[in-house]
């Protein structure tokens, strides 16, 4: 035994000279580190890998000289099946790393469109279901289920919400209209038009924004981020120009979606606002709530004099 570790001291001693030689050309071929540089080619090849050499070697040295022949052979192949045996690990280092980043990143993802679902979405709404549209839906609330089903499609669940608000206020200021105007009335249709023109200009902007994130769907952001920021220096020109660019696009998209969304916000502020002063405006139609008051005091007096009433047969 002591004669093998002999032999392999004498092959370990003579193949860190090659190695250091042609580390000192390329670090990458010498060393399995992420990032090969000459100082670490030095410190393994001539500090580390000589001194634990010379520490077997004085070991070996209590069995006398006898070096065995396997021993050279096995020192002569230790860094090669070294270097082989450190790139596997610190890939599947790195792969481990980046998958568990990814599933990191997944559920933070996750999580935010959760948090912005519920911020986008109000109170009191109805949820269209692209695939089930309303049995009631007229051509306007088809095309926002549409709209809705694309943004979903691009993994945009908190500008889907848009088309739910867009049919909250549509629907809401249709019952107000028919409510306070007679359908005769020039002023219900004057109103449902402007209601309607509205509404089909918000959808509009809507199926604009569904395009914008449709178009930039396929493009991840954070492997595009984690890519030049893990091999930001490893990276061509050409491949660095083509991820910027990438992140470019989706700077670009995202603006021309809060131009879009902060369009239809306006429209929705403009549909409440209608809300509150068509619900204000005096008809002479009758006013339930002074016919119930009536027919309260009504039947009051009636239950008061009851009395004085006698049924005969």
């Amino acid at each position: 035994m002591l004669g093998f570790l002999q032999g392999f001291a004498y092959g370990l001693l003579i193949s860190c000279m090659p190695w250091f030689m042609l580390g000192m050309f390329n670090p990458s071929l010498a060393l399995g580190t992420d990032k090969p540089a000459r100082w670490q080619v030095f410190l393994r090849y001539a500090v580390v890998l000589p001194f634990v050499g010379l520490l077997i070697w004085a070991t070996s040295l209590w069995g006398g000289f006898e070096p065995w022949l396997s021993g050279w052979l096995a020192g002569l192949g230790a860094i090669p099946v070294g270097l082989f045996v450190e790139r596997r690990w610190r890939a599947w280092k790195r792969r481990r790393a980046e998958h568990l980043e990814a599933t990191t990143g997944v559920k933070l993802a996750e999580a935010d469109r959760a948090r912005k679902i519920t911020e986008a979405r109000e109170t009191g709404l109805r949820e269209l279901d692209p695939a089930r549209p309303p049995t009631d839906a007229d051509e306007l609330v088809l095309a926002l289920c549409a709209a809705k089903g694309s943004l979903l499609e691009a993994r945009r669940p908190e500008l889907a919400a848009l088309a739910d608000r867009i049919d909250g206020r549509y629907t809401r200021l249709k019952q107000i209209i028919a409510a306070r105007f007679d359908a005769r009335e020039l002023a219900f249709e004057r109103a449902e038009a402007l209601v309607g023109d509205v509404s089909r200009g918000a959808l509009a902007t809507l199926q604009d924004i569904a395009v914008l994130a449709q178009s930039v769907a396929g493009i991840d952001e954070a492997f595009v981020r984690r890519r030049l920021a893990q091999q930001g220096a490893d990276l061509g020109a050409g491949e660095r120009a083509t991820l910027m660019h990438r992140l470019q696009m989706l700077a670009d998209a995202e603006r021309r979606i809060r131009e879009h969304t902060g369009r239809i916000e306006a429209a929705l502020t403009a549909m409440d606002h209608a809300a509150l002063s068509i619900s204000a405006v005096e008809t002479n139609r009758p006013r339930s709530p002074l016919l119930a008051d009536e027919a309260l005091a009504e039947l009051r007096r009636f239950a008061d004099n009851a009395h004085r009433y006698q049924h005969s047969r």
